[in-house]
C-alpha cells in the first residue's frame, strides 16, 4: 500500500537519498536516453530499495553541452526527458511512494541560448542585459588579450571573445566552465530576484528540496584580479567562497522557509572542512555535501579524521552531517577502491586512470564502505548504480565520449562518461533493459557486456548480491531506532579498524544500540560483545572479521 511522506520539518536529517541521473536511469520511449517515463515505471524499484527520496541531475531545456547544467530554460523540462506536466506526475507518484523529491539548480551559469544571454548578445557593450553576465574589454592594443588569466575549470581559457551586433570583434564573457556556460553577474538585482522566483516556482510544484550546484562560485571579485593558472579552489581566489555569497544564501533560506519542510542543500567543493561550515546555519544552508570523505582513501585513520572533522563542525550549527561516496562527476566508488591509490580528487583523474583496477578487491571495499557509510550519523546520498556494484567504465572509443572536460583537455582528463553509462537493469546482452525492446537507438553511452551479471534482475535473484546488501542495509537503517540522525561513539579498537556505537549517549555504558566495526586493516579482528549480526558486507571467519569487511551488530553491554 502506497503513503505520502510523513510531515516533518526536518526529514533530510537522517533521510537516505538516491541521486538520479536521468539520462541515464531508464529510457522509456526508445530514442536510447533517459526519460521521466522511464523513472515513473522504476519508482516501485526505488521504493523497494528503501530511499526516503530521489536527487535529480538537471531535467530543464538545455542545448546539452554540458549534460544539462547549460539550462536555458529553468522552469520546463527539456522535451528529450519529457514535460512539465510528466515531472508534476512524477512528483505526485513518487510523494505516493513515500519518496520526495529533490532537484538541481544551477545559479552560476546559464546556457549560451538562454534569453538572457541571448538578448544580452544583441543589445551590445554597455546594457543593461549585458549587466546580467560578466561582459569586459579585452586586453592589448585591440583588445584581443581575455581580461584576465582565470582559467576554465573544464580547462582552457574562462573566457571567450563574442562578435558584436555590427559585426566586430567585441568584449569577453566569463565562463568558469563551457564556453556554452555563460557565467551570471550576481551583482545584478535581475539575476536575484529570478532565482528566488525559481526557487518558488518549483517548491509551488511539489519539490522538497533544493541541491544547489557549485554553490562556493557564484560571487567573483569585481576587479577581477589576476591569479595563477594552478592555484587550487580556496580563500585566496578571487571566485571561490567570497563573502558575499552568504546573504544570496540568506535570502534563498527565506524562501525555503516559506514552504514547511523544504531544504536547501550546497555543493561546495571547498578542501578546508572549517570554510564548509560555514555555508550551514539556521539563516543559510541546511546542509552540505561532504566531499571530504568522498576523496578520502580507504585507510583507517584518514576516514576516521573526516569523520570526526564533520561531526565537529556541524554539531554547533545543528545541522547533520552529509556521506557520498560517488556521483556523477566522479569515478565509482568499486574501480577507486581496487586500485593501489584509493584516493580522488577532480583535478588528477587521469593520474588515477593509469592503475590497474582489482574489481573483486574494489567490490568487497565498496560492500563495506557502504555499511560504513550507512551506519554513520545523519544523511547519506547513494549514486544510481552504486547499489548494483557497477564499475567505472575506462575504455569508452574516444569517438564515443562526450563529456567536454574530455575534449577541452585533449583527453589528457578522461571526464565523466565512464560513471555516468546508462544502467543495467535485465537480460544478458546490451541494452539491458535500459530501454524499450524494438528501441529506435542504442544507450546514449556503451554499456560494457560484463555488466550482464550486474543487472537488477540478475541480483535480486541472489541474497548476497550488492543489490541485496543495499536494499537489507537501507531497510534495516530506516528501521533501526539506532540509526540515521543521532549520538555516535567511537569504540577502541586496533590499528586499522574503525568501531562505533550507534544509539549510545555519550558517557553510558555500550550496549544501548546496535554498532559497526570496519576493518581496513591486513588481518582478521575481533569482535566486541554483541548478541547478534544485524548485517555483514562479506561472511565472518570463525567469528572473526576480515579485512575490507564491515559488520553491524546488536550490541550487548561490557
Amino acid at each position: 500500500m502506497l503513503s505520502a511522506p510523513t510531515p516533518s520539518e526536518s526529514w533530510w536529517r537522517g533521510a537516505a537519498i538516491y541521486q538520479l541521473y536521468v539520462r541515464s536511469f531508464a529510457d522509456g520511449n526508445g530514442d536510447g536516453t533517459g526519460d521521466l517515463a522511464g523513472t515513473r515505471a522504476h519508482l516501485g524499484y526505488l521504493a523497494g530499495l528503501g530511499i526516503d527520496a530521489i536527487w535529480f541531475n538537471p531535467w530543464y531545456p538545455s542545448p546539452m553541452a554540458d549534460a544539462g547544467y547549460d539550462i536555458s530554460d529553468y522552469r520546463s523540462i527539456d522535451p528529450v526527458f519529457g514535460t512539465l506536466a510528466d515531472a508534476d506526475a512524477l512528483i505526485g507518484e513518487a510523494h505516493a511512494h513515500g519518496i520526495r523529491i529533490i532537484i538541481d539548480v544551477v545559479p552560476n551559469h546559464s546556457s549560451d541560448r538562454h534569453p538572457w544571454f541571448t538578448e544580452a548578445l544583441a543589445a551590445g557593450p554597455g546594457s543593461a542585459a549585458r549587466d546580467r553576465f560578466w561582459f569586459r574589454p579585452g586586453r592589448g592594443e585591440a583588445g584581443e588579450l581575455p581580461p584576465n588569466s582565470w582559467q576554465s575549470i573544464f580547462g582552457g581559457p574562462a573566457w571567450t571573445r563574442v562578435t558584436e551586433p555590427d559585426g566586430s570583434p567585441g568584449e569577453w564573457y566569463l565562463h568558469l566552465f563551457a564556453p556554452e556556460q555563460p557565467d551570471f553577474n550576481w551583482d545584478s538585482p535581475d539575476v536575484r530576484r529570478e532565482f528566488e522566483d525559481v526557487l518558488r516556482f518549483w517548491f509551488g510544484h511539489g519539490v522538497d528540496g533544493i541541491r544547489i550546484d557549485s554553490a562556493a562560485l557564484l560571487c567573483k571579485d569585481p576587479a577581477l584580479p589576476d591569479v595563477a593558472a594552478d592555484e587550487p579552489p580556496g580563500p585566496a581566489h578571487p571566485f571561490t567562497d567570497r563573502d558575499e555569497v552568504h546573504a544570496i544564501y540568506r535570502s534563498w533560506r527565506a524562501v525555503a522557509d516559506e514552504y514547511p519542510g523544504r531544504m536547501l542543500i550546497g555543493e561546495v567543493w571547498l578542501p578546508d572542512a572549517a570554510r564548509l561550515a560555514r555555508y550551514v546555519n539556521p539563516a543559510e544552508l541546511h546542509t552540505v555535501f561532504n566531499f571530504p570523505y568522498l576523496n578520502c582513501p580507504w585507510d583507517a585513520a584518514g576516514l576516521r579524521r573526516v569523520i570526526d572533522q564533520a561531526l565537529a563542525l556541524s554539531a554547533p550549527t545543528g545541522s547533520p552531517a552529509t556521506w557520498v561516496l560517488s556521483n556523477h562527476d566522479v569515478d565509482r566508488v568499486v574501480s577507486r577502491y581496487g586500485r593501489p591509490d584509493t584516493s580522488f580528487s577532480l583535478d588528477r583523474r587521469g593520474y588515477f586512470h593509469h592503475f590497474p583496477v582489482d574489481l573483486a578487491l574494489g567490490t568487497r571495499r565498496a560492500r563495506a564502505a557502504a555499511l560504513l557509510t550507512m551506519a554513520l550519523p545523519g544523511s547519506v546520498y547513494l549514486y544510481q548504480g552504486e547499489e548494483l556494484g557497477l564499475w567505472e567504465v575506462q575504455d569508452i572509443p574516444d569517438e564515443l565520449r562526450q563529456d567536454p572536460i574530455w575534449a577541452r583537455t585533449g583527453g589528457a582528463d578522461p571526464g565523466r562518461d565512464g560513471s555516468r553509462v546508462p544502467l543495467p537493469w535485465s537480460g544478458t546482452e546490451p541494452p539491458f533493459g535500459f530501454s524499450p525492446a524494438g528501441a529506435a537507438r542504442g544507450p546514449w553511452l556503451p554499456q560494457p557486456k560484463e555488466w550482464r551479471d550486474l543487472t537488477v534482475t540478475a541480483e535480486s535473484a541472489s541474497d548476497t548480491s550488492m543489490l541485496a546488501l543495499y536494499r537489507a542495509a537501507l531497510h534495516l537503517r530506516r528501521t533501526e531506532p539506532g540509526f540515521g540522525d543521532g549520538p555516535m561513539t567511537w569504540r577502541t579498537a586496533p590499528d586499522g579498524v574503525l568501531a562505533f556505537d550507534r544509539g549510545v549517549l555519550a558517557g553510558q555504558q555500550p550496549g544501548a544500540g546496535v554498532g559497526c566495526v570496519a576493518n581496513l586493516s591486513d588481518g582478521p579482528v575481533a569482535l566486541p560483545p554483541y548478541t547478534s549480526v544485524l548485517l555483514a558486507s562479506g561472511p565472518l571467519d570463525g567469528g572473526l572479521l576480515p579485512p575490507d569487511t564491515a559488520v553491524w551488530l546488536r550490541l550487548s553491554a561490557g
